[in-house]
């Protein structure tokens, strides 16, 4: 099923502002909160596919590659889009602040507490992102690869799967927070009692207290490592797109969810192509004798050659096109071209015997350029004017 457009998911017009953003978010985020539909499905994923709208729009530069690239701009094959496939999880991590502080009746503190942030008794802290860069050639780009990339990162801790405790009975429940993760705070204001919930200091909403260590991770649940990412790249991508692999970072800390990994495109330079958005340039170097009587050239294309045929007279700066022998497009709409530009090569040194022969044709009448310019008026305006 296609993704609806993130504005129309919003009900916000194109130009809105980060504010009517936000408020549209809000208003979403509450209509369809999971406490408020428990165990409604399609709420659910209204509820998801608004937070991965705002996660886009919210952020400026997000917002840009989307309003010119659209939904592939920053993802391709990536888990949809730019919220990656987003979870309850990363959707009460990343944006639970939207609601406030919890204080003062939020009737969704359960899930936000005081600093914004769901945790569910039991989880660790989420691992935080990776960034990495790629390099890719002109034919990667044009076809879209698959790379695989060995990453330095924190792992789950394989001597205790990640818990962080040495077994499952090494643990005893927070006094803090009697186990439930969250504690309490009710307090005196002139406006009479003000009660907030907050992420309980002691276990850190975990709801309880690891007695025994594991003595490999000592207690975090991960260790550094490397781990091996298969990396499928759309075709299309330009140099300075980013995209996203859900859960692909730093393991969380005892058993946390991991953070994602952020791939950076860089683009290398081809010896002879060069790419101007999604055609592509080459620049074919002619004689003079070649440009006047006319030839037939092959000339290098993405990933193989193509025969053109020069037509006799041609000028320097005449361009050939190619086509769909570009970039395909990232949104999917078509593909760019191969344009192939003139440059009569002029030699810097000549024989004895050369420079007889062009004495000769010097002046020659069709060697004149001002009188083929008043033979040709409208051909040659565009190359004197």
């Amino acid at each position: 099923m296609a993704k609806r457009d993130y504005y129309e998911v919003l009900g916000v017009a194109k130009s809105a502002s980060a504010e009517e953003i936000k408020k549209a978010y809000r208003k979403l985020a509450i209509q369809y909160h999971p406490d408020k539909n428990p165990g409604d499905k399609a709420s659910e994923e209204k509820f998801k596919e608004a937070a991965e709208a705002y996660d886009v729009l919210s952020n400026a530069d997000k917002r840009a590659k989307y309003d010119r690239f659209g939904h592939q701009s920053a993802a391709g094959g990536f888990g949809g889009g730019y919220g990656g496939g987003m979870n309850m999880e990363d959707i009460f991590s990343q944006f639970g602040d939207i609601f406030g502080s919890g204080g003062g009746g939020n009737p969704f503190e359960s899930f936000f507490g005081g600093g914004g942030r769901r945790k569910e008794r039991g989880q660790g802290q989420r691992g935080s992102n990776l960034r990495v860069k790629v390099k890719l050639d002109l034919e990667e780009i044009a076809n879209g690869a698959q790379k695989k990339i060995k990453v330095k990162k924190h792992v789950s801790c394989d001597a205790c799967n990640g818990i962080g405790a040495k077994d499952n009975n090494s643990y005893q429940t927070c006094n803090t927070c009697n186990g439930s993760g969250v504690v309490r705070k009710v307090t005196q204001t002139f406006l009479g009692q003000m009660a907030t919930t907050g992420t309980c200091p002691t276990c850190e909403g975990e709801g309880k207290i690891i007695t025994n260590k594991c003595t490999k991770c000592r207690g975090e649940g991960r260790v550094y490592g490397e781990d091996i990412v298969s990396i499928d790249i759309p075709a299309g991508v330009s140099e300075g797109i980013q995209l996203s692999m859900s859960g692909k970072g730093n393991a969380g800390i005892r058993g946390g969810y991991p953070g994602d990994l952020l791939i950076n495109i860089e683009e290398t330079p081809h010896p002879e192509l060069k790419r101007e958005d999604t055609n592509v340039i080459y620049h074919l170097y002619l004689n003079f004798a070649e440009a006047a009587l006319g030839t037939q050239v092959e000339v290098p294309t993405i990933g193989g050659s193509a025969k053109i045929k020069i037509p006799k007279g041609t000028q320097s700066g005449k361009l050939f096109r190619l086509q769909g022998k570009g970039i395909p497009s990232l949104n999917g709409y078509g593909k760019g071209d191969q344009i192939v530009e003139v440059q009569i090569f002029t030699p810097q040194e000549l024989s004895a015997e050369e420079t007889a022969f062009l004495e000769k044709l010097r002046d020659s009448k069709n060697f004149n350029p001002q009188a083929q310019k008043e033979k040709n008026k409208g051909f040659f305006d565009k190359f004197f004017h």
